[in-house]
């Protein structure tokens, strides 16, 4: 057995992590926009990284590292995604890294961006300001507001693991995400760091599989970005580990962050869980509740509270998987408002589904009714603010 507890502090409980944020005159303000993450011993490291094929330079500059290396030292920037900038992209975050002070005690240093796609870094900006951070600081409060963009609160989450032998370690993770966020890899930056002594043979399982369940199966747009990552570090400076504690504080701390993501999508009011059940396969689960989760017209229609189960089924077909409109049940939470047996909304039902669209989070369910395959994935609504915040982006 063992117990799993939510902790105040962010990145900061882990043990032998060090963090802090500072304005380096990226963004107007005085807002944090450059962040460190670093581990006063050597880290295993797994990553998850975009699928869209413009990966961004800093991707392409870890994936120079031979497999298995280890790292100590991960510095963010908000506001320049360094993406689509060619070797210069690399090379810039060459410099960056090596203008690292000898206080940082940097081994294999990494480098994450976030920002407007297209420009240059500015390299004099960020290497002109690494002298304002205090390398011996656990501040991950600045860590996790300098990595926003269009976030509107920052995001940063942290258990507290202990087992049946009394041993106890700490999970923890920033991450920014609220536009450009698609079930596709990995929809956002994430960093999480751990004192658990989790094998190295172990992490990248771990990690790809917690991924799949929680920010795969969250769509805010559709759109992938060129930045997207995922990265967990492990000190093992608790000498504690349980694979299955791991894997469920793991899994809890990915789906939290992940609603965190949905909750502050852009111009979004509401959450919705599109289950997908008795497919025929789980690759037309997967495919049927995706299609839901991307599809503009019923993202309009949540925002809307318009209780069209038209849109629903529409899209279900149009997503190609095996389906019948004879067998498909549709339900919003336990309402049942389309079936071959009640194919029209009395107004007594309608009223009943206009009452549940209109709450802040809700669950619609497809039964397809062809085998027992199953998947659900997480929306939003469409609204206004969507068009005015990224008509905007730039400036």
């Amino acid at each position: 057995m063992f117990t799993i507890f939510p902790v105040e502090g962010g990145l900061s409980v882990a043990e032998g992590f060090y963090c802090d944020g500072i304005n380096a005159g990226l963004r107007e303000g005085t807002q944090p926009d450059v962040a460190f993450i670093r581990s006063e011993v050597l880290c295993d490291v797994a990553a998850v990284f975009t699928t869209n094929r413009f990966q961004a330079a800093p991707i392409k500059h870890y994936q120079l590292h031979e497999a298995g290396f280890q790292t100590n030292f991960v510095l963010i920037n908000a506001k320049n995604a360094n993406a689509m900038t060619g070797k210069r992209g690399i090379e810039d975050i060459q410099t960056i890294l090596s203008a690292l002070p000898k206080e940082a005690a940097a081994h294999n240093p990494l480098m994450s961006s976030t920002g407007v796609i297209g420009y240059p870094l500015p390299v004099e900006k960020i290497t002109s300001a690494l002298g304002k951070f205090d390398f011996h600081v656990k501040n991950s409060d600045a860590a996790a507001q300098a990595i926003m963009t269009t976030d509107s609160f920052k995001k940063e989450l942290a258990f507290k693991v202990t087992l049946e032998n009394g041993e106890t370690f700490h999970i923890a993770a920033i991450c920014k995400g609220a536009g450009m966020i698609n079930p596709a890899m990995a929809t956002m930056l994430c960093f999480i760091v751990t004192d658990a002594d989790v094998p190295k043979t172990e992490m990248h399982g771990l990690l790809k599989e917690s991924v799949d369940q929680s920010f795969n199966t969250i769509s805010v747009d559709g759109d992938t970005s060129t930045n997207d990552t995922v990265m967990l570090f492990s000190n093992r400076q608790s000498g504690a580990y349980d694979r299955e504690a791991f894997a469920q504080a793991l899994n809890m701390l990915t789906h939290r962050m992940a609603m965190m993501i949905l909750e502050d999508g852009e111009g979004a009011n509401k959450v919705v869980a599109f289950e997908v059940k008795n497919a025929e396969t789980k690759e037309d689960a997967v495919k049927a509740s995706k299609a839901l989760s991307n599809s503009l017209l019923v993202k309009t229609a949540l925002f809307g509270e318009d209780p069209n189960w038209g849109r629903i089924a529409s899209t279900i077909g149009a997503s190609g998987i095996a389906c019948d409109e004879e067998k498909l049940v549709i339900k919003y939470d336990d309402l049942v408002v389309y079936s071959a047996e009640y194919p029209v909304l009395d107004k007594e039902r309608e009223a009943k589904a206009f009452k549940i669209m209109k709450q802040k989070s809700f669950k619609i369910s497809c039964d397809i009714g062809l085998g027992s395959a199953h998947h659900t994935a997480y929306g939003c609504d469409l609204s206004y603010d969507y068009v005015k915040i990224n008509a905007d982006y730039r400036t």
